[in-house]
């Protein structure tokens, strides 16, 4: 058994798609593979179902699933706390944090969170969600921070995971001045890797009369969803952490149709197992 096997393991069930898993696990889809059927020779069973539409977990492979994510945790964990002890670990934070809110939350927050005594040391991810919440789950990081709606939950078990709300955001539905709308939309959507897109294609889904869009153009970037809706390609769902500047310039506009705001919150998790001497005093420290 090795280490490597698990998180891939745990990579293949969030992606449910090995190409995507490979890609999150930044190796080669055959070397991917390999590594899949080495876990499912090392346990003797098939661990998931192989079709043409991607992989999703057998009976077998799902009765292993919390104790897979929990032990890759657990072991990265252990690594850290030896290392704590034996004076050789730098006191350093890992978080993992979305692209938007890396560029424009995260800066100003970490900042304020220090407070006039820099923090030893902090390693930030930035990455799309789905990447972002592998990163957690699989143990590489101790906290991730993302954008959150009450009506899209996180894809991790919440009796494993805590959380505190240390942000506000509101996604505006934005576009170019020049942009003229007909009778349809053309709509700059988040893919479906992107956590601000989970919580757009909730907040549609949950309207009685959804406006009329075409997909132009979709990206899990909000950076490049601005870039498009300032090139006039269409109206776009943006973060205003993001879009303040060319909201406020005039380069953008709220959407000449009534497409309502959603209000979010920024929350950051962490697991609830024990995260060592620094972590601990970190998440302590935090007022919400």
């Amino acid at each position: 058994m090795e280490l490597v096997w698990l998180e891939d393991f745990n990579a293949l069930v969030e992606s449910e798609n090995f190409s995507r898993a490979a890609e999150l696990r930044h190796v080669t889809q055959p070397a991917f593979s390999r590594r899949i059927r080495a876990l499912e020779s090392w346990v003797g069973v098939d661990l998931f179902e192989r079709t043409t539409q991607g992989a999703t977990l057998t009976e077998a492979g799902l009765s292993m699933l919390d104790n897979a994510r929990e032990l890759t945790r657990r072991l990265h964990q252990m690594r850290a706390d030896v290392q704590e002890v034996a004076g050789k670990a730098v006191r350093t934070l890992h978080f993992a944090a979305t692209h938007s809110l890396s560029f424009t939350f995260f800066p100003g927050w970490i900042r304020a969170v220090e407070n006039g005594a820099p923090l030893e040391g902090i390693s930030l991810h930035s990455d799309n969600m789905a990447a972002c919440e592998q990163l957690l789950l699989g143990g590489q990081v101790q906290f991730l921070i993302c954008h959150q709606h009450p009506g899209v939950p996180p894809r991790f078990d919440t009796t494993r995971f805590d959380s505190k709300v240390i942000g506000s955001d509101t996604l505006q539905a934005l576009q170019s001045p020049e942009l003229v709308l007909d009778e349809r939309i053309p709509f700059l959507a988040y893919t479906a890797e992107s956590g601000l897109g989970r919580i757009v294609a909730s907040h549609l889904q949950a309207q009685l009369d959804p406006p009329k869009m075409d997909t132009v153009f979709s990206s899990h970037l909000a950076a490049v969803l601005l870039s498009m809706a300032l090139q006039a390609k269409g109206v776009a769902w943006l973060p205003d952490s993001l879009a303040a500047t060319e909201l406020a310039a005039g380069r953008l506009v709220r959407a000449r149709v009534a497409l309502p705001d959603i209000a979010t919150d920024i929350r950051i998790f962490r697991p609830r197992m024990p995260l060592g001497t620094v972590a601990e005093g970190f998440w302590s420290s935090l007022v919400v």
